[in-house]
């Protein structure tokens, strides 16, 4: 599991978050049975910490870039406005249809719009200024989603790169593999980024949170 917590204080800490809601928990359960990785899945600790940044921020667009099974769409979601919408990318189309059944169940289907495709293609041609990105795709193109979409943010708005400590790996450069190594590549480069500010958060398999000034 890609959780750098000991098992006993994430389950501790999930105890004492507000629980899952029916349709997150179906989702929860589902994606384990069903899936190949259910490590992917945000879960229950992630997801209530990623419905609270947006309930924060109170943003009115959010762009997700990595559908899976929709747990993290839906959490985001929550913190919108009547009016709001969240976009969400996925190249893989299995779940499609799964995953708008479970937006329709969760009462925020007119607030998601899902689209099937390669992210780097779609990214450009949506018109959107957004006030949240979340990040949680394939490794290798942080770096190149984070270009697409930073122009497309809102001053003040925030940027969530979700598995930036990859296991941990990341703490060893020499022997890290190519997600790893991606993973420290676009941890230096928001670094390095005068346009934004970041912290990096030591929650689950770490998240980068970054404001752009």
């Amino acid at each position: 599991m890609h959780n750098l917590l000991s098992e006993a204080v994430n389950t501790y800490c999930e105890n004492h978050s507000t629980p899952e809601s029916e349709i997150l928990h179906k989702i929860n359960r589902q994606t384990h049975l069903q899936t190949e990785l259910p490590i992917m899945l945000s879960g229950h600790l992630q997801g209530r910490i990623l419905s609270m940044i947006s309930h924060m921020i109170q943003p009115h667009f959010i762009l997700e870039i990595g559908t899976f099974t929709g747990y993290s769409a839906i959490c985001l979601a929550e913190g919108l406005p009547e009016n709001g919408q969240l976009i969400t990318i996925d190249i893989n189309e299995e779940w499609k249809d799964r995953c708008e059944d479970f937006f329709q169940a969760s009462g925020l289907a007119n607030k998601i719009k899902m689209i099937v495709g390669n992210a780097v293609d779609i990214i450009p041609k949506l018109s959107h200024e957004f006030d949240l990105v979340f990040i949680d795709a394939d490794k290798t193109n942080y770096e190149l989603y984070y270009d697409l979409v930073i122009e497309k943010l809102k001053p003040n708005g925030f940027i969530l790169a979700d598995n930036v400590l990859f296991h941990g790996d990341v703490l060893e450069p020499k022997t890290a593999g190519k997600n790893a190594k991606a993973m420290i590549s676009f941890n230096q480069k928001m670094m390095r980024d005068d346009r934004i500010e970041c912290v990096l958060l030591p929650v689950r398999d770490g998240i980068m949170l970054c404001r752009k000034k």
